[in-house]
């Protein structure tokens, strides 16, 4: 899962050196915190947080075996 958003974030952003992606995995769920550069965090958000959405309903569905929830963070 980790390797599907980076490799969807480093296509949308000018600093794709700086993309990491994180895991948290608690009790009943899977955190991960998506950090990109401080300048590309407008590019995955997007207008009106459609691009954001639309990340988060792919991981949303790429993760439907997975025993726990799934959830998409976005930090700069």
């Amino acid at each position: 899962m980790k390797d599907l958003i980076t490799v969807l974030a480093k296509a949308l952003v000018d600093h794709p050196e700086d993309v990491v992606v994180s895991e948290v995995e608690e009790k009943d769920e899977i955190t991960y915190r998506l950090a990109v550069h401080p300048s590309d965090v407008g590019k995955v958000i997007g207008k009106q947080g459609r691009i954001a959405k639309a990340i988060r309903t792919v991981v949303t569905s790429a993760a439907v075996k997975e025993p726990k929830r799934v959830s998409l963070e976005i930090v700069s």
